[in-house]
């Protein structure tokens, strides 16, 4: 298995720059500096944190002396005297861990950081000032999440290391290698090994996102974002994940609901956004009956909110292994088999069949039946009312199979909590686009 790196070519070392491309270019510099440093001299003075060698001002200068290196390399015409800087900088840094190790302080955090910082002032003048910023911010980040990822190190078990080993094997490892194409006729090519186990790693991913921010924000808090966030991409991979997961802790049956429900109002926001892209038409007839479903259930989550502060007793030490492959792998089947029947739907329906072929497509994937519909009336090739009540019913359909998928996995107590929030979504969509 061979990897492609995309090269990305230098700035010409005979480049002009104007002075007022310098002056944003030093800025940059000036404030990513300024950044990481500010976070140094906050930690000092809220945190447990040893002395510092290195505070706002040191940081800024660290980040425009590599700046100043770099456009001295570039107006010299070699990049060594960029290596020499650095490498200066890099002695300087070493000489002031070695003077505070002597004292007994063996943290490198601050005097790693300071690398960071000088190369990424040397790509302000490099021409990659985006790449500057994200690499600031990013250190920022690590650097202020230092309890919370120190208490998510502790609570790590053997269990844990060996499951994220299995998931990087399924992702990286067994992932790429599959076929990215179907085989066979009609509809059977519509099943592409690629796709399916990329929903398999999906799901396994949901459990371990999920898993990693309940250590660091706790169970109610952590569940409610892998809800919002899983529903941007599968909102059924939320469903199964949490239904699973929520017959080992069902304590937390309460939160589970509200993750699930999350992600499926999430679901109809996306097909909104889906639908007003491609044909705005379609969209000013649809947005009614989709919005009323994504309030009702959005106001069902506000009132599990609420509920959840005082019924899920769990906690983060309660969950087992994120990692649980068989589930995944039957979502896996079942993914690929509806898909087929919704594409043996398709393909024998076509237009005239059209709201029943939504229907049973929208069992396997609402996004590819919106946007089907949205590009075929804006075609002319069907009616636009009839566009309309497809994608409703194919998004009603597709939260018919979440709610079975609940109602079959999960649960008792998730089952009766989810239930009222199912059959309201559900009412609101279907009797208001009927009835437009």
């Amino acid at each position: 298995m061979f990897m492609y790196v995309e090269l990305v070519e230098l700035p010409d070392n005979n480049m002009e720059l104007t002075q007022l491309d310098l002056f944003y270019r030093f800025g940059a510099a000036f404030v990513i500096g300024l950044l990481v440093g500010l976070q140094r001299e906050y930690a000092k003075g809220h945190e447990v944190e040893e002395d510092l060698f290195a505070g706002a001002r040191t940081f800024t200068l660290l980040s425009l002396a590599g700046a100043a290196g770099a456009y001295l390399a570039l107006v010299a015409g070699t990049m060594s005297i960029l290596v020499v800087t650095l490498a200066i900088l890099g002695v300087m840094v070493t000489i002031a861990y070695l003077v505070a190790s002597q004292a007994g302080e063996l943290g490198q955090t601050t005097e790693v950081a300071a690398i960071v910082i000088s190369i990424a002032g040397a790509l302000c003048i490099l021409g990659d000032v985006t790449l500057a910023v994200a690499i600031a911010v990013a250190t920022t980040v690590l650097l202020s999440l230092k309890l919370q990822t120190e208490s998510l190190a502790k609570s790590l078990t053997e269990e844990d290391v060996y499951a994220s080993l299995k998931f990087a094997v399924i992702t990286v490892i067994v992932l790429p290698i599959l076929p990215r194409t179907g085989y066979g006729p009609e509809p059977f090519n519509a099943l592409v090994p690629f796709n399916i186990w990329l929903m398999v790693v999906f799901i396994s991913g949901i459990s371990f996102l999920g898993y990693i921010l309940i250590k660091i924000v706790g169970p109610r808090r952590g569940v409610g974002i892998t809800g919002v966030l899983g529903g941007l991409v599968s909102s059924t991979a939320v469903t199964l994940s949490f239904s699973q997961r929520s017959r080992d802790t069902p304590s937390l049956a309460v939160s589970f609901a509200l993750a699930i429900l999350l992600a499926w109002s999430v679901m109809f926001a996306r097909v909104m956004i889906e639908t007003a892209a491609i044909n705005m038409s379609l969209f000013r007839i649809v947005w009614l009956p989709l919005l009323a479903a994504m309030v009702v259930t959005f106001s069902y989550c506000a009132y599990l909110y609420i509920k959840s502060e005082t019924s899920d007793t769990g906690k983060s030490e309660s969950f087992t292994n994120p990692f649980k492959l068989k589930p995944a792998l039957t979502f896996g089947v079942l993914y690929a088999l509806i898909f087929l029947i919704a594409k043996s739907a398709n393909l024998y329906f076509g237009n005239t069949g059209v709201l029943v072929s939504s229907i049973v497509a929208g069992l396997a994937d609402v996004d590819a039946i919106t946007l089907s519909m949205a590009e075929l009336s804006r075609d002319g090739g069907i009616e636009l009312d009839t566009a309309a009540k497809a994608v409703v019913l194919a998004a009603a359909s597709n939260t018919i199979v979440k709610g079975a998928i609940v109602l079959g996995t999960g649960s008792k107590k998730l089952r009766r909590v989810i239930l009222p929030g199912l059959l309201a979504s559900l009412s609101a969509a279907i009797v208001i686009v009927f009835l437009i």
